[in-house]
């Protein structure tokens, strides 16, 4: 529990870090945009490749990622039964992100710093972004076009350097490649700098934000927000009790259950103009109301 309190207390206050920044060091308006891109293009997958590379693979296809998949299939049925009132590209986009985890962003913080091990974050980003985003945008497009481009859907992930970076660093741990020190010392200091940057990032982007305005998608952000930070957690404990995980394992899928809901859905509400004010306001108020839910979760695993 001790290190588990320590890594939040670190996390906390490196976001507190980057609200302060944003806050008070006059930093240009698209600061936070930049600091993304960075992260998006060169930290995260310099991370994820070193992660990977060094990895036990057969994690990838383990009952841990199998209950997380239940568990978010779960809360993207919920929220289609119990929202019934927005149209249909924003029911996707909130089913999405009752269920859709931020595993990049602060996923591979929480991963590093409270699990104390930032591969375990890999077969969630692998699912999500091989499996679940090109079968959303698939659907988003129906919905939004009445077509679809299934070709463009299934390569996309192709195009995202986070899954570039995992398949490398897969093909390195499969062939047993040893790369030179000139290229993999370079690559892993480069990953380190991407989960202090992803979190100052983060608190820049807390700084005079208002969320749960007045007005229709209210109610379906409260349900989106609940799902994603009780539901979520709760149906994956119940499923690795269930199947008879590990305490540690149990533990990490129910942690990793509770993360917030991905700000790569708000770029698909973004680009479908669909749902802006629902996938702002539950990636925020999740992010937010994750942390109590993991802290609990701490000390209810330290018994």
């Amino acid at each position: 529990m001790i290190m588990a309190f320590s890594g939040f207390a670190l996390i906390g206050a490196i976001v507190l870090v980057g609200w302060a920044v944003r806050r008070w060091a006059g930093l240009p308006e698209n600061a936070e945009a930049v600091f993304g891109r960075l992260v998006y293009l060169v930290l995260a997958p310099c991370l994820l490749f070193t992660g990977v590379a060094t990895a036990d693979l057969h994690l990838l296809f383990s009952e841990p990622l199998i209950i997380s998949t239940a568990a978010a299939f779960a809360c993207f049925g919920l929220f289609a039964v119990v929202v019934r009132r927005l149209d249909r590209g924003a029911t996707i986009l909130g089913a999405m992100a009752s269920g859709y985890t931020n595993a990049n962003y602060i996923g591979i913080p929480v991963a590093t710093y409270v699990l104390g091990d930032a591969t375990l974050v890999v077969p969630i980003v692998m699912l999500q972004l091989l499996f679940l985003a090109p079968v959303t945008l698939a659907l988003l497009e129906v919905v939004t076009t009445g077509h679809a481009s299934w070709r463009a859907a299934m390569a996309g992930p192709l195009r995202n350097p986070l899954i570039v970076a995992v398949l490398l660093g897969m093909v390195v741990s499969v062939t047993g490649i040893t790369l030179p020190a000139v290229i993999a010392d370079p690559i892993d200091t480069i990953g380190q700098a991407a989960v202090p940057v992803v979190l100052i990032t983060f608190g820049m982007s807390l700084s005079g934000t208002r969320v749960l305005g007045p007005g229709p998608e209210r109610f379906a952000t409260v349900v989106a927000v609940v799902l994603k930070t009780v539901a979520m957690p709760l149906v994956a404990f119940l499923l690795a009790v269930t199947v008879g995980l590990s305490r540690d394992e149990t533990y990490a899928v129910t942690v990793l259950a509770a993360l917030p809901t991905a700000q790569n859905v708000f770029l698909h509400a973004q680009r479908f103009n669909a749902g802006l004010i629902l996938i702002r306001d539950t990636i925020l108020l999740s992010t937010i109301c994750c942390v109590p839910v993991m802290l609990l979760l701490a000390v209810v695993f330290a018994r």
